[in-house]
């Protein structure tokens, strides 16, 4: 029902109820009928499911697998080393999701407690869980709306919406009906649920309770918005799959080879014992095989990320949006303090006859014009700054005496000078303010309003220092002014003055005629100095920037073409336009749609689901509930820190000083993340996967295995996690923002990656099964020394490589990243303790094993990654 649209009369008739209220009886029966008027809980997930959930993964199945068979097989310590590293990677994963499930607690705990309402002709308070529809509700400044409702009667009652429209700016209710259809923030004959009264008194008539009003719809949204995969985590969980039955036919293929030549061999052997050696050896080759410290690996990188965003004032509450950041396409920003200062400004005056460009910096040298201006600004005006340095008062007012302080002229200094000694308050029909002054022996009303009704009250101007009559050719100077502020969507008030006799205090609205017209002060909420150059680096990174506001479609407009935000052949359209547009329309006009005005809640999820529908990666900022719904729905929910805790519990990110350039900034940052993350992922399979071909090599040729199973283990305890965590601290590639984003279905392996850890697998293994095959020449634990040398090796110095895939070592800068280099120090010091006298037994490293065969197999290892490098250099040249 849009009550908006109807009369109060027949709006009461529609809810079943009158003036008077309702009966106790009627209340009963509607709260069984409706409900109680509050939010209901949304039932969450067990945690210990949550827990369980997290051990579904295809590679961690794998390794569940395999650490239950060591276990049996009495390799006691690698099993639990398995165990710690999955369960460490489930507890993070909970918290995580625990952290982000307090959004609709937080719209709870937004309503207000309790209510002041007429029931029977009498006034009473209840809590406000208790309103039903039709229950007649009594408001006064700073009170929070308990309900939405039609208003029945309006005392210059002002409500700030922000929560729900994103603007800071209050609104001014009526009682009138309004004949056609009116966005969210335009109806004002409402009220809405959680919105507070800054100004007047009201009565209303509720007309919606609990989930039915526009703030229970919100909560119903941010309960059924989709929780998004990011980009890496669908491709790992695509590529874990494969993996895990790749390396599950491997180890099969690995130990059936192994018991096929000890069954049909000629050799006496303890059948047993070489089968269960076998089935040891294919275990250890499926825990060498994958990387089960990927997930650790992959959520330090992120926290690192995290760090580096806090740096650039964006706080991560969940890990993986520093990659999602990395790969987004589309950016949907607020106006409102995230793109603009979120403080009016006055950028402009008119005075007529004497209009300078900007008022001298010494106020001694202002014409008499220039001094009525600012003094009926910074006199007729109820803003002011306390003793902290806030500014109080409404954003219009606060902005004319900051415009008489910036011209060094104190308002405070001016109010002491010339203390008001009557008034008559701003009226929302009147449109006008006006004081009473003493000002130079003279008593003047001062008064300052919307143009339109300053020109109809004005008989005068103030012209060249003199009152002129006011003729058409000087009220075209005024109207001309306005127009010309207007088309750049700047506010304008008018300002004038009249004479009042020397006793007079007392003021009336008949007072208000025959006034003298001063001038004219233009302002705006400006944009952000930095924001013009942050949307010239989106366009440079391929990333597009739509503006989604609660404003008016002139004024986003002015300020979307002025930051360059709005191209050419851009449009604008409103949330009533955008309603009236088929699914199928918005589709065909989505890449030329840059700014969209007056919007509804259900208008931002519709925006953000037609970006991802074209398989763009999609960041959403807001800092309201409205806005709570889409930054759910959004593949990166970015809240402002100054927004209410909804929307922040909504997002997967924070900006501290709801700027859009952090926003920017954060995005280099994302794109480093996921560089890194590639960088560790193609060194850990690289490594790997030359492990796996010179086992593979050795199993077809037939020689003996050149590693044995603690080998295994110990490369990928060793090499597995230092370096690959190191790699994640690599600073930003040179080109990082001047890459177009990640398409949505790029893999992992995508963009030189799978060649990177193909070309160095490669290299590893060829290295490892020269080593073996040298080695092999003395004995065959000469040859597993020899080739569990070469691989450890090769492995750590691969480190060096994988800091970029296109600068070489040198490029990079050998000591540039100082993590790498005590990554690779500490490795060498762990392979070091292999090969010392206690040791050599437990690692298969025999006596004859010396100095020269070690130089041999440092040597292969080096030789690998030197061609790594040339590798890379030929590459790049292509």
């Amino acid at each position: 029902m849009e009550f908006y649209r109807l009369s109060t009369e027949d709006t009461l008739k529609e809810v079943q109820s009158s003036e008077e209220g309702l009966s106790q009886s009627e209340v009963q029966s509607r709260i069984e009928k409706n409900g109680y008027n509050e939010i209901a809980d949304k039932e969450k997930v067990p945690t210990w499911k949550l827990f369980l959930e997290t051990f579904k993964d295809p590679m961690v199945i794998v390794l569940l697998i395999a650490a239950g068979v060591q276990l049996v097989l009495g390799e006691i310590v690698e099993s639990i080393i398995i165990f710690l590293v999955l369960i460490l990677n489930s507890v993070i994963s909970v918290v995580q999701t625990k952290k982000a499930e307090s959004s609709l607690d937080a719209l709870r705990d937004m309503s207000a407690p309790e209510a002041k309402v007429i029931r029977q002709g009498n006034k009473q308070t209840i809590p406000a869980r208790e309103l039903v529809p039709g229950d007649i509700v009594l408001l006064e400044a700073g009170d929070y709306i308990p309900a939405d409702g039609r208003i029945l009667e309006s005392g210059s009652l002002k409500v700030n919406e922000g929560m729900l429209t994103g603007e800071s700016e209050s609104v001014e209710k009526h009682v009138d009906a309004l004949e056609d259809e009116a966005a969210l923030g335009d109806r004002r004959n409402m009220v809405f649920s959680s919105s507070l009264v800054v100004y007047g008194r009201g009565t209303f008539v509720v007309t919606g309770t609990g989930e039915k009003t526009e703030i229970g719809k919100i909560a119903g949204m941010i309960a059924t918005a989709e929780e998004k995969q990011t980009p890496l985590q669908r491709k790992l969980e695509v590529f874990s799959k494969k993996l895990g039955i790749g390396i599950l036919i491997l180890c099969i293929i690995i130990f059936a080879l192994q018991v096929g030549r000890i069954w049909f061999g000629n050799e006496t052997v303890d059948m047993t014992t070489a089968i269960l050696n076998a089935l040891m050896f294919s275990v250890a080759v499926a825990v060498a095989a994958i990387p089960e410290a990927l997930s650790s690996i992959v959520t330090i990188v992120l926290s690192v990320g995290t760090n580096k965003m806090a740096k650039q004032h964006a706080i991560i509450r969940k890990l993986p949006a520093v990659e999602t950041l990395g790969s987004t396409s589309v950016i949907c920003t607020d106006k409102t303090g995230t793109l603009t200062q979120n403080k009016m400004t006055v950028t402009n005056f008119f005075l007529p006859g004497d209009q300078r460009e900007k008022l001298p910096d010494d106020p001694s040298q202002w014409t008499k014009a220039e001094k009525f201006l600012v003094n009926i600004a910074a006199l007729c005006n109820d803003s002011y700054i306390n003793k902290d340095g806030n500014e109080v008062g409404d954003p219009t007012e606060v902005a004319l005496i900051n415009f008489a302080n910036k011209n060094n002229q104190d308002y405070d200094a001016l109010r002491q000078q010339y203390p008001r000694e009557g008034e008559l308050p701003f009226d929302s029909d009147r449109k006008l303010m006006s004081t009473v002054h003493t000002i130079d022996g003279e008593k003047l009303m001062l008064t300052k309003g919307g143009p339109d009704v300053m020109y109809n009250r004005a008989s005068y101007v103030f012209w060249d220092g003199k009152e002129k009559e006011i003729d058409d050719d000087l009220l075209n100077l005024f109207e001309q002014a306005n127009e010309d502020f207007s088309n750049q969507a700047l506010r304008v008030l008018a300002y004038g003055y009249k004479r009042l006799s020397d006793g007079k205090t007392t003021i009336t609205e008949e007072d208000e005629h025959d006034l003298v017209l001063v001038g004219l002060t233009a302002m705006i909420d400006p944009p952000r100095e930095a924001v013009y150059g942050s949307i010239e680096e989106s366009k440079k990174a391929g990333i597009r920037t739509i503006m989604i506001t609660g404003d008016h479609k002139t004024t986003a407009q002015a300020i979307g073409r002025d930051i360059g935000l709005m191209e050419e052949n851009d449009i604008a359209v409103t949330g009533q336009e955008l309603d009236a547009m088929s699914d199928e329309e918005l589709d065909k006009k989505l890449k030329q749609i840059s700014v969209y005005a007056r919007v509804s809640p259900e208008n931002k999820i519709r925006i953000v689901r037609a970006w991802q529908k074209q398989d763009k990666i999609t960041a959403m900022t807001g800092d309201g509930v409205n806005d709570a719904p889409a930054l759910k729905q959004a593949d990166i929910g970015v809240a402002m820190g100054s927004g209410t805790d909804v929307a922040k519990d909504s997002s997967a990110m924070i900006l501290t000083d709801d700027n859009f350039v952090s926003i920017v900034n954060a995005v280099g940052v994302g794109r480093t993340v996921f560089d890194n993350i590639k960088k560790a992922i193609s060194y850990l399979f690289a490594g790997n996967l030359g492990a796996i071909i010179a086992i593979l090599f050795a199993v077809v040729f037939n020689w003996s295995n050149p590693f044995t199973a603690l080998q295994l283990l110990f490369i990928n305890l060793v090499n597995d996690s230092l370096p690959a965590i190191a790699l994640g601290m690599e600073k930003s590639e040179p080109d990082v923002m001047n890459r177009k984003p990640r398409h949505v279905d790029e893999g992992i392996f995508a963009g030189g990656t799978m060649r990177a850890v193909i070309t160095r697998g490669l290299l590893i293994g060829i290295a490892v099964i020269i080593s073996h095959y040298i080695g092999l020449q003395h004995s065959a634990e000469m040859g597993v020394a020899m080739a569990f040398t070469t691989l450890i090796l090769a492995r750590t110095l691969q480190t060096f490589t994988a800091r970029s895939n296109a600068q070489t070592i040198f490029g990079v800068g050998f000591f540039t990243n100082k993590y790498v280099l005590g990554a690779v120090l500490v490795c060498f010091v762990l392979y070091t303790i292999t090969i010392l006298p206690f040791a050599r037994d437990v690692f298969a490293i025999p006596e004859a094993f010396g100095f020269n065969d070690w130089m041999l197999a440092t040597g292969l290892a080096i030789g690998a990654v030197v061609l790594m490098e040339i590798a890379k250099v030929i590459q790049n040249r292509k």
